[in-house]
């Protein structure tokens, strides 16, 4: 009798471990290969930017541009000076994959002329947010910080028109020689197409930014700066000149068209 009441005994306590084993699984518990952290539904990575590197800034400047942008660099009788002129300086940087740069400045007898020219490439550190995305909103900032004017439909110098007040419609006066112009005609004498503006076709947006920096006794600076952006790569031209002369002014359209022009060259070295 006893060895009949011991069997069902030990099959009844096979039975509940057996059921212990499985029993968490089969109430929804997680099992041995299951993540408690894994949704199954992770996003993809954001798409990087088109560019991985940079160019090398003081080698992306011809000569023969640079006889444009700094007319007194052709005046400097030392031949090793001149060719270091030509060369450009670097700009400090700390990480040249991310940010490189290179200005040149040139005295003549009639001014001293400044070139900067900037490449950053936007890396983005957010999956969710592309470098091209990151490199559009830093853009947006920069043109945002230019404060640039209204568009306007008032009628420019190119058709022929003279802006309000009566004053001449060239930028600053009529041009004179040296690429500066006549101090007789005010800043406000600027035609509306000369004005602080977005560009269009130059790389994937554009804007150009056009100041005078009134010091006083001395001559005034005139900077124009063009900043576009290609891609994840936002590169920034900064234009100076300073005339030699006291109240001469140095003309807006010769200095833009020069900004832009290297610009355009820029982009098209980008691929842009």
């Amino acid at each position: 009798m006893r060895r009949k009441a011991w069997a069902p005994g030990i099959a009844a306590l096979l039975t509940a471990v057996l059921a212990g084993c499985t029993g968490g699984s089969a109430e929804g518990g997680p099992t041995d290969d299951s993540n408690p952290g894994d949704t199954g539904t992770a996003s993809p990575a954001a798409e990087p930017g088109r560019y991985r590197t940079l160019p090398d800034p003081c080698a992306e400047v011809s000569e023969s541009t640079l006889d444009e942008l700094l007319p007194g660099i052709r005046q400097i009788g030392d031949e090793e000076q001149r060719d270091k002129a030509y060369e450009g300086e670097p700009t400090t940087t700390f990480d040249t994959d991310r940010k490189v740069g290179c200005r040149w400045k040139v005295d003549s007898s009639a001014a001293t002329d400044h070139l900067l020219i900037d490449f950053e490439r936007v890396v983005s550190y957010d999956n969710a947010v592309s470098d091209d995305n990151q490199a559009e909103q830093l853009f947006a900032e920069r043109e945002a910080a230019a404060h640039l004017p209204e568009p306007t439909t008032t009628q420019t110098a190119a058709s022929g028109s003279t802006p309000a007040g009566g004053a001449s419609a060239s930028p600053s006066g009529s041009p004179a020689p040296s690429g500066s112009s006549s101090p007789s005609a005010p800043p406000s004498a600027t035609p509306t197409d000369l004005q602080p503006r977005v560009l269009e076709e130059l790389g994937d947006e554009a804007f150009l930014d056009d100041g005078l920096n009134r010091s006083g006794s001395t001559a005034e600076q005139r900077t124009v700066t063009v900043a576009f952006r290609t891609s994840n790569v936002i590169v920034t031209i900064e234009y100076a000149e300073q005339p030699a002369t006291v109240g001469v002014v140095p003309d807006s359209k010769e200095m833009q068209d020069r900004a832009q022009k290297l610009a355009s060259q820029l982009a098209e070295s980008l691929g842009g």
